[in-house]
């Protein structure tokens, strides 16, 4: 589905901005936040393509940079700040906010879709958001760091995690037995972390689209 509005865009956070891709098909029918993991940006790869896979299904999507320019900077050498999930979760409700006032968006039913501390973040902030957040994809990721927010999550929420991927799949497990909110862990076959096997990528992108298609609609 060709993308009708598609812009480079820049999200104010207090007295900085972060910066953004956002692109929506004509007659979209749902829109995804992107929460990258730790070290990653607007520019993934991986999540780039998942969002092209979105647009073909007819889903909006903004992908954001959770950490300004000089945070970044700070952060390649610390590295604490991609594991700072308040922080994290906190951007991307400000994001939910703001993309809530562009006119392409308005109406459209928000989901979040986040990657390794990136699902953390989406949970958490999906549970601040409530009813507001109609589904989460989660790909690899920790919903374990959010721990103490995960009974408070009321989206559909959709675990992916590469069946080799063993610490990870139990921490999912243990993560999906404290939510109340429906919830599926879904084993990508044959794949390790970071989904590079042939063919791993691609099921993400199905299940993901799947899952937001399900549970987005405008409204």
């Amino acid at each position: 589905m060709a993308v009708q509005f598609e812009n480079e865009v820049v999200i104010p956070v207090g007295d900085a901005t972060l910066d953004g891709e956002l692109q929506i098909p004509q007659n979209a029918t749902g829109m995804v936040l992107f929460a990258h993991g730790s070290g990653s940006s607007r520019l993934s790869p991986r999540n780039q393509y998942v969002a092209r896979v979105l647009h073909e299904a007819g889903l909006g999507t903004l992908l954001f940079d959770l950490l300004t320019r000089e945070e970044e900077v700070i952060d390649s050498f610390t590295r604490h700040l991609r594991f700072d999930i308040v922080l994290l979760a906190e951007r991307l409700v400000t994001a939910t906010r703001w993309v809530q006032t562009v006119d392409a968006a308005s109406g459209l039913k928000i989901g979040y879709f986040g990657s390794s501390t990136g699902g953390g973040a989406a949970l958490m902030a999906a549970a601040k958001l409530g009813d507001e957040i109609g589904a989460v994809v989660s790909r690899g990721g920790r919903p374990d760091l959010a721990s103490a927010w995960l009974p408070k999550v009321k989206s559909p929420t959709l675990l992916l995690v590469g069946e080799l991927d063993s610490v990870v799949i139990d921490l999912n497990r243990l993560a999906m037995g404290r939510m109340s909110a429906p919830a599926e862990l879904h084993l990508i076959p044959d794949a390790t972390h970071l989904f590079e096997e042939p063919g791993a990528l691609e099921a993400v992108a199905h299940e993901a689209g799947r899952w937001f298609k399900e549970h987005l609609r405008a409204s």
